[in-house]
Order: C-alpha cells, then structure tokens, then sequence
C-alpha cells in the first residue's frame, strides 16, 4: 500500500465510474480509450484548468485550494465521506501520534462487562480488538484464542473461515463495509506506520482483501443489521452502533450489536449469555 499514489488512484477510479452523458456532455459513439471521463472533460466539468486536474491526478497537489478540491469532487460526484477523503489524501500528512500496543483501560473493560445483553467490541485505532465482553465471545468467537497479531475486525473477516460462515450470504457486503472503513481511516491517520502496515500484512493476506482495497471504497461505518448465522442459536439479526471515543487515542471506539426487543434473537441473546460456549479455532496460533 503506497500512500504516493493513493491521490492518484483514488481520482481514477472515480473518473473511470463515470460516463459523458452522467455530467451532462455529449458522447458521439467514438471508441473511448479509458473507462469513464478524460481528464479533460473531467477538468471542463470541474471548471479548472486541465494543468491543474493533471497535477492533483499525478499526485503533486501542491499549493491546490479547497475550492478547486470541492470542485472536483463535485464534477465526480463524490458524497460526504469521499469528499473528506480527497481533502484529507490531498494534504500534506499531520503528525500521527504512534500506538504501538493499545490497552482498554479498567473503566472501560467494566463498561463492557455491565452490557449483559449487549455483545461489545473496543476497538484500537488499526481494528484492533483490545476488549470485548462474554457475549461478544458468544456471539463472534474466542478472540482470545487468535495469534494476537491478528486479532483484529480485519482478520477477523479475511483470514477465519469461522465468519464467512457466520455471516453466510452477508460476508461480501459486510467484507466490503470494513474495507471502506479503513480507507477512512488511511485519511484520517495518514503517515500512521502501524496502519500502513496493517493494510500491506492483509493485502499479502488475502485476495479477496486486495480485490475490494481495489476499488477504492470510502465510507464511515454506520448502523447496520448484521444476519449472521449461529452454530449454536441458529439465525440473528443485531443491529450494530459504532460509537467514537475521540478522546482515548489508543481506544478510538466501540462496536455494539443489540437485538429488537421481544424478537426471537432477543431470545436466543438471552441463552447465548447464559451458555459456555467452546469455541474451536480455525487454525494453531502460530
């Protein structure tokens, strides 16, 4: 994963989703060359000269003003979260403060204890899980039972058979939903070498990871129901809330799933809690 050219790559992939006629130009059948617009149409669309949309697309964004930057994403149709990830890509990285072995403190693991009918996650800042409750267990698996270097969301969907199974039909979507995450997270904490580090280790990982990192998703994670396939209490639907901890930089969030109240996978959350479940793993640690 090299950051140089994610600007690059980025505005390519947006440009080539797009054809002449989706921003209001004529097409007269010639055979195209590129997938989506030319540069030029791009840069006539955008209303910027064609020098300046070469220069921010070969990745030398030098000196490029908001303005321009808004314009562009408005010529690509970019929504909210693509919008902020141009900014963020075409800056100059911040300095990133290095997390090498992020911890949940006590409150929080207490915190996460006292959901009872709530499986919770705490997650670090390259998906980490750094704490989870017994149901989570229950739920997902023995996260304490994974190598800790990969005891991670991003692991856990990429390389444990264990939730492709659990997520059944739901795996691709749900695959390509973290995937997009984590580009928002590349823009947020850009010149972050534990996360570039945990993009290269995934992509070498798994195909199905460098196929999705591929196109270019951006998206922040949101509510959604997850359908998930239990060995033990057939099928749930949980309803997952991301909640940010923007003060605990080595703690940046919680992931919590809960069930409609009254529903069968209310139910079968109430026997899951109660049971001890004996988790195999997919594979030795190693």
């Amino acid at each position: 994963m090299d950051e140089r050219t994610e600007l690059r790559d980025f505005l390519r992939s947006r440009r080539a989703r797009l054809r002449p006629e989706d921003v209001g130009l004529r097409d007269y059948g010639r055979m195209r060359r590129v997938a989506g617009l030319r540069r030029e149409e791009l840069a006539r669309v955008a209303g910027v000269s064609i020098a300046h949309y070469t220069r921010l697309e070969q990745g030398r964004p030098e000196s490029v003003s908001d303005d321009i930057l808004d314009a562009v994403g408005t010529a690509l149709r970019l929504d909210a979260d693509e919008l902020t990830y141009l900014h963020e890509i075409a800056r100059p990285p911040r300095p990133c403060p290095a997390v090498t072995s992020p911890q949940a403190p006590p409150s929080l693991r207490y915190l996460l204890e006292s959901f009872v009918l709530t499986p919770a996650l705490a997650l670090g800042r390259h998906t980490q899980l750094v704490g989870w409750n017994g149901l989570a267990v229950a739920v997902f698996g023995d996260f304490a039972a994974l190598p800790e270097e990969r005891r991670t969301l991003s692991h856990l969907l990429f390389t444990e058979p264990r939730l492709r199974e659990l997520y059944g039909t739901g795996w691709e979507p749900a695959a390509r939903e973290h995937v997009a995450h984590l580009r928002v997270l590349l823009g947020r904490f850009r010149g972050d070498a534990g996360l570039a580090a945990h993009l290269d280790g995934l992509l070498a990982l798994s195909a199905d990871f460098a196929r999705l990192w591929a196109e270019h998703p951006v998206a922040r994670a949101r509510s959604r129901a997850h359908v998930l396939h239990h060995p033990v209490a057939g099928e749930l639907t949980l309803y997952g809330e991301r909640v940010s901890l923007p003060d605990a930089p080595a703690c940046w969030g919680l992931d919590l799933f809960a069930a409609e109240p009254g529903s069968a996978s209310e139910r079968a959350l109430r026997r899951l809690a109660g049971a001890d479940i004996r988790w195999p793993r997919d594979r030795p640690a190693s």
